[in-house]
């Protein structure tokens, strides 16, 4: 069986663009792969390392919302990042490999950079221009097959591919180049029309939202601007709530849209029937997490039980690195 990873960090709890983006088509992969879902703490701290406390206390949220998500820690391994140290002596030994201009190049770092300006100025840390070095330690660590990524991560990958095959060039076969598997389902854009939904950025539906809450936002979502009062013809494809219902309950897409067109059906039914929608998808998922969360300690233990076999893994990988290296001094040959 092929092993896959992937990756979360603790930044804030989970919602319906993880769900849709990354949870559901993992959660349907480990039938069928060894599956790996790491809680990226360290590489939270590369633009929280001002509150760490934030990113310590999200741990266990966003464990919650994986488990609840349909990751079931029975077909997959779930752990801590910070609890593998053999990633970041990784991490050490991948930095000689890789050149300050190849990750300024890298395009997903240069925008994620322009995007932190307010955080680091003019003058980036060492730690966040380098966490694509760290990933392919992730990545490595577990001799990963495959990795789950959207298009704007390829970059990434990329990155790791080029670092194991100079590793490989250099001192000889020993780490596994990994491929991608390129998720199918895209973005999914913010309520308020942005390209990203994001944790912090005020634009979000959170799988623990609750019912009440779900249906406030929603009233909020931006709709086409063209369509002020029913019997006015909108234009679906530029609707986010249009985008939503597909999301949501796909079986009505086409009656959404023909109605839509029409002027026969207006943005506050559309809204309120998108929020039922919602929260009867959601239901199952707020049930399962409220009944983790009335479990923190089993929780937990799960991580470490997970976060063990992980460690199993990475040093067995760490130990093959090191040998190639001639720094198996206690090991090896001199």
């Amino acid at each position: 069986m092929q092993r896959i990873l992937t990756g979360i960090r603790p930044t804030g709890r989970l919602h319906v663009g993880h769900y849709f983006g990354m949870l559901q088509q993992t959660a349907e992969l480990q039938d069928h792969f060894e599956t790996f879902v790491m809680i990226a703490d360290v590489q939270a701290l590369t633009d929280n390392f001002h509150q760490p406390q934030k990113v310590r206390a999200m741990v266990l949220e966003v464990a919650y919302d994986l488990i609840a998500s349909g990751l079931d820690p029975r077909r997959s391994t779930l752990f801590i990042q910070s609890l593998i140290p053999e990633i970041a002596e990784l991490t050490v030994f991948y930095g000689n490999l890789v050149t300050i201009s190849r990750l300024q190049q890298n395009p997903t770092v240069k925008s994620e950079i322009a995007q932190k300006r307010e955080l680091f100025g003019h003058s980036v840390t060492y730690g966040f221009l380098g966490y694509p070095v760290s990933q392919a330690a992730d990545i490595t660590a577990f001799d990963a097959d495959l990795v789950p990524v959207g298009d704007d991560q390829l970059p990434q990958l990329e990155q790791t591919r080029e670092i194991v095959r100079k590793f490989n060039q250099i001192y000889g076969p020993t780490l596994k180049e990994p491929q991608a598997r390129v998720l199918d389902t895209a973005r999914v854009r913010g309520l308020d029309g942005d390209a990203k939904m994001g944790k912090s950025l005020g634009n979000a539906l959170f799988l623990s939202d609750a019912p009440e809450e779900i249906a406030r936002k929603v009233a909020g979502a931006l709709t086409d601007p063209q369509k002020q009062r029913l019997g006015d013809p909108g234009r679906p494809e530029v609707c986010t709530v249009f985008e939503y219902h597909g999301l949501f309950h796909r079986e009505k897409l086409g009656t959404v849209a023909a109605e839509c067109r029409s002027g026969a059906r207006g943005c506050v039914a559309c809204k309120r029937e998108l929020a039922a929608g919602a929260n009867a998808f959601l239901e199952p998922l707020r049930a399962r997490r409220a009944e983790l969360e009335a479990r923190p300690g089993e929780v937990l233990e799960i991580l470490m039980e997970g976060t063990r076999k992980a460690r199993a893994v990475a040093r067995e990988t760490l130990a093959r690195v090191k040998e190639r290296m001639h720094l198996d001094y206690l090991g090896g040959a001199a």
